[in-house]
């Protein structure tokens, strides 16, 4: 996991489309120079979730883009997806690795810098780490402060993504935090032009961690 995987991190979230094609708007994120996406449908069954996520791998795999499933391990499995990102309550990452194998990527919520570094001693391959500020498609998420952000990348040698209500008015906030990129819901896919706004925050994104571009 390098800095440049992780660099433009969009979660899906079908409410925020308006109505528009789901998998139209995630192949135009992709265009736009999104790096990983994440499958976050939390309404959906495991079986509608494993079939939906077949979808989108076979999007994914034509850019060269990881496709991590959100919490449910069964569903990234069975689907062929490149990993999964829990929570704190969900699957132990210990577990997940045995079941999954070295190559799965696991990612891990972590809201202290002794939760990063058990995640990591558990095998995670990153952490997602928030909310920096409140997020309409969050509402609960605990806030964290950019200093205690700055702990985790410092106390642990796994990248770290911002995570939280980060939009491209507001995504400064990373700017020497130490994370190797930024996740997003609304910033992407609440846009009406979706691949616009994913070009326009890799720029900047990329801008903000001294990263190079290439797309």
């Amino acid at each position: 996991m390098n800095k440049i995987d992780l660099l433009l991190y969009a979660i899906t979230d079908s409410k925020s489309l308006g109505g528009r094609d789901f998998y139209t708007e995630i192949e135009n994120s992709l265009k736009g120079g999104v790096t990983v996406l994440q499958l976050r449908e939390k309404e959906l069954t495991t079986p509608e979730l494993t079939e939906k996520a077949v979808k989108v791998k076979r999007i994914c795999e034509k850019y060269g883009v990881p496709l991590i499933i959100n919490d449910n391990v069964q569903a990234a499995i069975d689907s062929g997806a490149d990993g999964v990102h829990v929570g704190a309550d969900d699957m132990n990452v210990s577990e997940i690795r045995r079941l999954a194998g070295e190559s799965f990527i696991i990612g891990a919520t972590a809201k202290t810098p002794e939760q990063a570094k058990n995640a990591r001693e558990q095998g995670a391959d990153y952490l997602g780490c928030g909310a920096l500020f409140t997020s309409p498609t969050k509402k609960n998420a605990k806030p964290m402060t950019v200093e205690t952000l700055k702990e985790i990348t410092r106390a642990v040698t796994i990248p770290v993504v911002a995570i939280g209500g980060l939009t491209f008015d507001n995504i400064d906030i990373i700017k020497d935090s130490g994370v190797s990129g930024a996740a997003v819901i609304s910033a992407i896919f609440a846009e009406k032009d979706v691949k616009s706004a994913a070009e326009k925050l890799r720029q900047k994104i990329g801008g903000l961690l001294n990263v190079s571009q290439t797309i």
